[in-house]
């Protein structure tokens, strides 16, 4: 690990260490390093597009629309090979919410993400890409379960 010495302006070094005890970090370093790691990341979501990734992808969505439920059952049966799990969660009388984890190229991942955002009926989407780095997609790793 380097050390390294930053200058930082008195008003950001307060948000980040009103943050860092809002989210019980120990020190400013552990903070710095998160912040460091998640804006590479996001600054990498605009331009890798090809490489093997995990995402999740969260939406909600107005279960009443039109064909919606029938639609967004279609798109994930026919991208079986991306989605992993999907979690829905009852919000209201009119509103639902999905979280599904992804695996796979970040070009079909992300694709497939913005088509769900887009059906008409959802309200409000998100998809966060996380690469995985080797050239292949992200294989589920064994944990000392038996498939059969």
């Amino acid at each position: 690990m380097q050390r390294i010495t930053i200058t930082i302006e008195d008003d950001l070094l307060a948000e980040i260490d009103a943050a860092a005890a809002a989210r019980g970090y120990q020190n400013r370093s552990e903070i710095i390093r998160d912040l460091a790691r998640a804006g590479l990341q996001q600054s990498a979501e605009g331009t890798a597009r090809s490489g093997p990734c995990v995402a999740g992808l969260v939406y909600v969505y107005d279960h009443a629309a039109r064909d919606l439920s029938k639609r967004l059952v279609q798109e994930f049966h026919g991208h079986h090979d991306l989605a992993l799990a999907t979690l829905h969660v009852h919000l209201d009388e009119n509103n639902c919410m999905e979280m599904t984890a992804l695996k796979g190229f970040a070009d079909e991942v992300r694709h497939f993400a913005d088509h769900i955002i887009a059906e008409r009926g959802v309200r409000y989407g998100r998809v966060v890409m996380i690469p995985t780095g080797d050239g292949k997609p992200a294989k589920a790793r064994k944990h000392g379960h038996r498939h059969e």
